[in-house]
């Protein structure tokens, strides 16, 4: 039993290390954010169909829940926009740090969602992170501010729909976890393909195609193990975990990413000491979530 759980804590940090690491991926790839989730959503399917759950799902589920996996899908999509257009136009840095966020968008939107009441402390810690991205926006070059809206609306879509994927596996606890995510990935990549053309429109002529190899390898790698092969091992370790493990681990993600980032990219180079008071704040706020948590539930 001990040795399942230790393995479970290696395969859950090695997953949240390749999703930090898909940010480090976002800023290298040379393709506009749209093409570049567009790219990334195809290989990822590409790869799911390799399971055969995923065929024998398209007889077994049901109209209605397709299209709730298809409308969050659609959501997926566009925080994965965002998230790249956050870093293309800030950096990776700053773009992390905006993700961190998301905790304080879940304890505002979770509760009219799952329909219960807010927790005042979950509501305490999200206020907590405003003086955190104060001195994130406030001192940071005036260039990089859009980069930053576009991460705070990327943690919003991100909180939004990790709640409406929890709601879809409490009322369909039979519902395989892969074939789920084909089916949101899915209407994620016919969803990006229709937006294209309108994308190409407001923001001008955009490269489709990957820029030579490096391009095409950095996409394979995105998809294939900082998406599926993450994904799966992150499936594998919460059932050996505790959602308060679990939790503490994933929050290490901007962490990781961010000291990535400093160290292939020298990004510490590019913010001042605000920046990283700043970012203390909301790194503190998104640890002491589980511990406050964890013991607010044992009281009640």
């Amino acid at each position: 039993m001990k040795s399942e759980t230790n393995r479970a804590y290696l395969e859950l940090h090695i997953a949240v290390f390749l999703w930090g690491f898909t940010a480090i991926l976002g800023k290298v790839i040379s393709l506009e954010e749209i093409a570049l989730v567009w790219w990334r959503l195809l290989f990822t399917c590409a790869s799911l169909l390799l399971f055969p759950v995923v065929w024998k799902s398209f007889r077994s589920l049901s109209r209605k829940l397709i299209l709730q996996l298809m409308g969050i899908g659609i959501i997926v999509s566009l925080h994965w926009v965002l998230f790249f257009g956050s870093i293309k136009y800030s950096n990776v840095s700053i773009c992390l740090v905006c993700m961190a966020t998301g905790s304080f968008f879940a304890s505002l939107i979770e509760p009219l969602i799952m329909k219960y009441k807010h927790r005042w402390y979950e509501m305490m810690l999200g206020l907590f992170v405003i003086p955190g991205m104060y001195f994130v926006v406030n001192f940071i070059p005036s260039e990089k501010i859009l980069g930053v809206y576009f991460g705070l609306m990327s943690a919003f879509l991100a909180a939004l729909f990790s709640i409406l994927n929890k709601k879809v596996i409490d009322n369909n606890p039979k519902l395989d976890h892969f074939a789920m995510t084909f089916f949101e990935l899915g209407s994620g990549l016919l969803f990006l393909s229709i937006i294209f053309p309108i994308f190409i429109q407001w923001m001008g002529p955009s490269p489709f195609l990957p820029n030579g190899i490096y391009d095409l390898v950095y996409l394979l790698i995105l998809a294939l193990l900082c998406t599926t092969f993450a994904y799966v091992l992150g499936l594998r370790a919460l059932r050996h975990l505790s959602a308060f493990a679990s939790t503490l681990v994933v929050n290490l993600e901007p962490v990781y990413g961010i000291i990535l980032a400093w160290l292939i990219f020298q990004e510490n180079k590019e913010v001042g000491t605000y920046f990283y008071i700043g970012v203390l704040i909301i790194i503190l706020s998104v640890f002491s979530h589980p511990f406050i948590k964890k013991k607010f539930e044992k009281a009640g």
